[in-house]
């Protein structure tokens, strides 16, 4: 999810369930620098990522890694790479355990954060595709008494708002979680959606709906709960049903109530709460409280063919396509400027030259960055702790850049 529990300040508030890391770190007024005791084992790349090809654009993106790691501070990192010459690559560098100086895996299993906010759009667009909802009607028709109360309604705010956010609606994590420890201290507590949902509004509209755009995740939990309401199925049996099965995607999936562990190979994911403190496994946590907006876990390939995919008309029919890609300026979306969102996808200009879409999500122990192209390009790339810096989003976001801006070998 973006974000902001503690992952990014507002102006970077955009991928996680709870604005992991960076945003309670700033809003507690800590100074953001990278932890002085990342104690990576050497930050040099994985055995595994010298078995990418040779040339110009697979080298880019392992030199772009190798930096996050070496530079930047960040334990491990992995890559899924679409190339201009439509070769596939997968690249990882530094550790994927602290403890044990193991390798990171290559496409190991990550927790994706707000990139689940895309599938969540993805299956209320084939809704209304289907006829069995309005994009342009009230929130209330579906959640009736759901928003309301402290200058809330339900009949002012609409499915499009919520999905482009732009409903004026505060963001839950705000309320629920203030302070840097919370990243690890709470990280098992379980939170219903409903719970979520009332958090947020006990605070007052940020803004009339439609008039601003503002990044908060309570947006995605009403879509998730509308979801339910439509079609009387858990959202995540619904993403499952109509997104990840068709795709077969194999390795990602929605956890099970409770479940705080993540299947299949993976590397650990770590939080820094203060700067120049050590690193803190929290591989296990509970993610709960992203849901709709943040609760998935993949891979860097998975989530690069979803978005492929979606890209490419297959998860859409045309109407709804051209809806979800009707964007307005985003500011705050990304430290960086020149972002506009969509419905659950955002779109960016890349330094080489044209557009690229994508979302992305911060969340305990991860931040994933990608874009893809309409032409085909395409890249993930995952870190396996929360940035404590603006500049360390910022070199995340690089290094997918300069994947899809690699000149082909």
């Amino acid at each position: 999810m973006p974000h902001r529990t503690l992952s990014t300040p507002r102006v970077a508030r955009r991928r996680g369930p709870v604005a992991f890391g960076l945003a309670g770190a700033v809003a507690a007024g800590v100074a953001l620098v990278a932890p002085a005791a990342t104690a990576a084992p050497a930050a040099t790349a994985a055995p595994e990522a010298t078995a990418a090809p040779g040339g110009p654009a697979h080298s880019a993106v392992q030199r772009e890694l190798d930096a996050l790691v070496a530079e930047d501070g960040f334990p491990g990192a992995l890559a899924s790479v679409r190339y201009a010459d439509g070769r596939v690559r997968q690249h990882t560098a530094g550790v994927g355990d602290l403890r044990t100086g193991e390798p990171v895996p290559r496409d190991g299993v990550v927790r994706i954060g707000s990139n689940t906010k895309t599938f969540t759009a993805v299956v209320v667009l084939q809704l209304v595709g289907e006829g069995q909802v309005e994009l342009d009607a009230p929130v209330e028709r579906y959640l009736p008494g759901v928003v309301r109360g402290n200058g809330h309604d339900g009949n002012r705010i609409t499915v499009r708002q919520l999905l482009q956010q732009t409903s004026g609606l505060p963001d839950y994590d705000d309320v629920l979680f203030d302070e840097p420890a919370d990243l690890v201290d709470r990280r098992s507590d379980h939170l219903q959606p409903h719970r979520l949902v009332d958090a947020a509004l006990t605070s007052p509209p940020h803004f009339a709906p439609g008039t601003q755009w503002e990044y908060s995740n309570t947006n995605y939990v009403l879509a998730g709960l509308l979801v339910e309401e439509v079609t009387r199925r858990p959202v995540g049996e619904e993403i499952t049903r109509r997104i990840i099965e068709p795709l077969q995607l194999r390795h990602t999936y929605w956890p099970t109530t409770g479940d705080q562990r993540i299947a299949g190979r993976h590397p650990q994911g770590y939080v820094a709460v203060e700067p120049g403190t050590p690193w803190v496994d929290v591989t296990e946590m509970d993610p709960s409280f992203g849901w709709a907006a943040g609760q998935l876990i993949s891979t860097a390939d998975e989530l690069r063919r979803f978005f492929d995919a979606l890209l490419a008309g297959e998860l859409l029919q045309p109407a709804q396509q051209a809806e979800m890609l009707g964007t307005v300026p985003a500011p705050g979306f990304e430290p960086t400027e020149g972002w506009e969102y969509g419905l659950g996808i955002a779109r960016h200009e890349l330094s080489c030259g044209g557009a690229a879409w994508g979302h992305g999500g911060d969340i305990q122990g991860f931040e994933t960055r990608n874009l893809a192209t309409e032409d085909g390009r395409s890249a993930v790339v995952a870190v396996t702790a929360l940035p404590t810096s603006l500049e360390m989003t910022e070199h995340v976001s690089d290094a997918v850049d300069a994947a899809l801006c690699a000149p082909a070998r």
